[in-house]
């Protein structure tokens, strides 16, 4: 096995190689899977194969040749990561992929290699594009090099315009069964309790289980379900919260559990009205999450949120009491 992959990811880069070593592989290579999955060391190692001057007998890298010892610094030469970049003002990270990015790949490409081997890039997220960059993208796509290697990586494919897709192979990455995920996480040093708590919560997805439970991530979403629990008994404000939540880095992730836990409540209720209200508060919590992205006033998007919260909240005890 690769030092440092997870068994699912094995099994997708073993599909690559043998693609790889058969001729198989195509120019364009489409990488998805769930965001956690281990989608990007995967293509990093792949890479590092491909652009290795003088392989092992397994067609592993050798880890002594000039690119192999390039490739950790981040400047070899062979090898462009297309990746989201601050804006024009250098105050923010963009949340799109632009069109002058794509069009730089094109050129890039049409270069001499520089170790005289093959040249990648990997664009991540390539979910990312807008529309604007996809389509110069796809010229690129439409007009193969040899040796040249165009690696999308991104968790929704679905996102890319159906003429980026169709012109690349796909490997996915996919999540393991609930067995093997919780010995990996086992595996981890992580306690059973513990790993089996964070793996319900990210939805069988081992990757972002392990990251809430080494980065506080569990404490945190403990911390909005006490929360929203103590907005629909009436015992905290919706705005006191909301002001709380758009006070750090942490807001994003906050809505993003907060969504979650409204669709666990759902899933466990029996009452069609109940349900339909806990799936579109679902929507509203994802649509703030997205306008964060934006110059909207956090506070005020998610108090609006959490006063929307309390209200379902307050007309489901109402309800209860008539009944």
């Amino acid at each position: 096995m690769t030092a440092g992959f997870a068994p699912w990811q094995q099994a997708a880069y073993t599909r690559a190689t043998v693609s790889l070593d058969e001729g198989r592989l195509g120019h364009a290579l489409l990488v998805c899977g769930p965001t956690r999955i281990g989608k990007r060391a995967l293509v990093d190692h792949l890479a590092k194969r491909v652009l290795c001057l003088t392989p092992d007998a397994d067609g592993e890298p050798c880890g002594r040749c000039r690119s192999c010892t390039l490739f950790p610094t981040g400047a070899h030469p062979d090898l462009r990561i297309v990746k989201l970049e601050m804006n024009k003002e250098g105050t923010r990270l963009r949340s799109e992929i632009v069109i002058d990015q794509a069009r730089d790949v094109g050129a890039w490409l049409s270069l001499t290699s520089q170790l005289g081997g093959a040249q990648v890039v990997i664009v991540d997220p390539a979910d990312a594009m807008n529309t604007a960059a996809a389509n110069a993208l796809l010229k690129t796509l439409e007009e193969p090099l040899p040796n040249r290697y165009l690696w999308l990586v991104c968790a929704q494919p679905n996102r890319l315009p159906a003429t980026i897709r169709s012109r690349c192979q796909r490997l996915e990455l996919t999540l393991p069964n609930h067995a093997d995920a919780l010995q990996w996480l086992l595996e981890q040093g992580q306690p059973r309790a513990d790993a089996e708590a964070a793996l319900a919560a990210a939805q069988g997805d081992p990757g972002q289980a392990l990251l809430w439970l080494t980065t506080g991530g569990m404490a945190l979403r403990k911390q909005v379900d006490a929360d929203l629990r103590a907005i629909a008994s009436g015992n905290s404000g919706a705005m006191e919260i909301a002001q709380r939540w758009a006070a750090d880095g942490d807001a994003a992730q906050r809505l993003r559990f907060a969504a979650d836990l409204a669709l666990e409540q759902a899933t466990r209720l029996t009452a069609a009205t109940e349900t339909r209200r806990l799936a579109k508060w679902f929507d509203q919590a994802n649509r703030v999450r997205d306008l964060l992205r934006t110059t909207v006033r956090a506070d005020l998007a998610i108090a609006g949120l959490l006063l929307e919260w309390r209200t379902g909240n307050n007309g489901r005890t109402e309800g209860a009491r008539r009944a």
